[in-house]
């Protein structure tokens, strides 16, 4: 099969790449660095040439008010483009519960992303997942000082971008869903409890205060970035992950 991976230089996109040519595919890795703009078009023709499926994990460069309109001109581009290539399946990766929040203007530009690829021309899969592991330590920043780092106890299930990256490379090489398959971690923390986890597995002493107004996550109520029973959920835990990447 052939595939464009949209984003294939980054921290997601690169794993895919790797998968998929393990597994015997012709995949071309597009991004910034290899001419592709999302922004403009520019390059897209060329990167979609000859593209059976095209899987798109690129991300907006900030999650503020300037998020809906990234993902507004970045997915009319892509889709343009996929249907004057003759691509057969469009695959986005979004986030569970992201319709949920309505307050948080980045995952009210991912709704909008998903909105548009429903709309679009070509047949698709949508890829939620739920926080990755690896992005632990961007929450933790949000919020820290010398001494403390303030979190809400909003409940969330996180899993590790290797397992994100597998069920991307099953879909992708699948019929599409036109639907959407929900991904996540086995186990269930809530946020504060998550970040003490991360400073004990570190040997980190700060102290994490339990503060319900604290980062992005505070705006998020009840289970919305909890998985449902319809999820695919990966075997790695989050100690053991902590363990091997200390």
């Amino acid at each position: 099969m052939n595939i464009t991976v949209i984003g294939g230089t980054g921290l997601i996109g690169s794993q895919l790449v790797t998968r998929l040519r393990d597994t015997g595919h012709e995949v071309v890795a597009s991004s910034l660095s290899t001419g592709v703009d999302l922004l403009t078009g520019a390059g897209l023709d060329e990167a979609l040439k000859g593209a059976d499926t095209v899987v798109n994990v690129t991300n907006s460069p900030t999650f503020d008010e300037a998020s809906p309109d990234f993902f507004r001109t970045s997915m009319g581009h892509l889709l343009a483009a996929g249907e004057r290539a003759g691509v057969r399946h469009q695959v986005i990766l979004s986030i569970v519960g992201v319709d949920q929040v309505p307050q948080l203007d980045y995952y009210r530009a991912k709704t909008l992303q998903e909105e548009l690829l429903r709309q679009g021309p070509t047949p698709y899969s949508i890829v939620r997942a739920t926080q990755f592991f690896e992005f632990m330590d961007a929450v933790l920043s949000w919020t820290a000082d010398d001494q403390t780092v303030r979190l809400p106890s909003t409940r969330v299930q996180p899993i590790a971008t290797a397992e994100v990256v597998k069920a991307l490379a099953d879909v992708t090489t699948a019929a599409p869903l036109n639907g959407t398959l929900d991904v996540a971690g086995p186990d269930v923390f809530p946020l504060d409890e998550l970040g003490r986890l991360t400073l004990a597995a570190r040997k980190d002493p700060r102290t994490v205060v339990t503060d319900e107004k604290a980062g992005m996550f505070a705006a998020v109520e009840g289970d919305v970035l909890v998985a449902g029973p319809d999820a695919r959920v990966s075997p790695t835990r989050y100690e053991d992950w902590l363990g091997a990447h200390r």
